[in-house]
């Protein structure tokens, strides 16, 4: 068996491939895809050039490979045409294993990432592709530049206000995206992942006290109050609509739910919350 991991460069990309070698592939079985491949040269794999913008790069990444994970591109507004190349041609090559990182509940949540992630399952299932789809929920290491934040000022504030989310470390992802290409019987399934516990913005706060070792208050903000100080920021009117309406999504709930279903792929727990952050910060 032959694993195409795409974006392999990437936080997620990298993690994935080590995690492959972890749980028993061996180097020669993993292909990394990268957009610039000499990124990739301490991954101790292939690597060929990939990228989601150029298919004939894509076709010819996939020579000879019966499996892909396609982790989601980064450039929100582009997504859906660069995953649908790389569907494209992982159904034109016949790959016998198709692997996509998408967002909770992408089908049916109003979070402002997720009609992107609604488009690419959509792609995939009328491709007719053997494909597992991965729900990631939010990754911990996206709070680090607020723990940053907080170590100047002792607060943090956020829009999210009792929201919850159930996040855990990309190590945790890339541990699962690893187990469902080398095991059999995940074909079809859909996993909704996140980490064990939902914690709420003053849990964060508190995390962020005991790793800095001083007090960090939680601010909540209404909408309009975030608005305000994301352009007091000196941020495009794009971005402050895409940043608030993404912690409103977290205040209605869109990240609040965990079953377990993520650590029992795993075979353990998911990284605690203050463990994941000293790790990233």
């Amino acid at each position: 068996m032959t694993i195409l991991v795409t974006g392999a460069t990437g936080q997620l990309g990298r993690l994935i491939v080590e995690s492959l070698l972890e749980r028993g592939a061996s180097a020669d079985q993993i292909v990394a895809g990268a957009r610039d491949v000499s990124k990739a040269a301490d991954l101790g794999v292939r690597a060929v050039h990939l990228d989601y913008t150029d298919p004939a790069s894509i076709a010819a990444a996939l020579d000879g490979v019966d499996s892909v994970v396609l982790v989601s591109g980064s450039e929100v507004g582009q997504r859906v045409a660069q995953h649908q190349a790389v569907i494209d041609a992982a159904a034109a090559a016949g790959v016998s294993k198709f692997v996509y990182t998408s967002a909770p509940k992408a089908t049916t949540s109003d979070l402002v990432l997720a009609p992107e992630h609604k488009a690419t399952e959509e792609a995939i299932a009328a491709s007719g592709l053997p494909a597992v789809i991965l729900r990631n929920n939010w990754y911990t290491e996206n709070y680090v530049r607020d723990l940053a934040t907080a170590a100047e000022t002792g607060v943090l504030s956020s829009g999210a206000g009792d929201g919850r989310v159930a996040s855990a470390s990309r190590k945790d992802y890339a541990d699962a995206v690893a187990v469902v290409l080398l095991e059999d019987g995940h074909i079809g399934e859909v996993y909704e992942l996140g980490g064990d516990v939902a914690w709420t913005y003053s849990d964060l706060a508190a995390a962020f006290s005991e790793i800095l070792g001083r007090e960090v208050t939680y601010v909540p903000l209404s909408f309009d109050e975030q608005v305000a100080a994301l352009r007091g920021f000196g941020l495009d009117e794009g971005t402050v609509g895409f940043v608030a309406a993404l912690d409103a999504g977290i205040r209605g709930g869109a990240l609040a739910d965990t079953d377990g279903t993520l650590s029992r792929l795993i075979g353990r727990p998911t990284t605690p919350l203050v463990e994941g952050l000293r790790a990233a910060a």
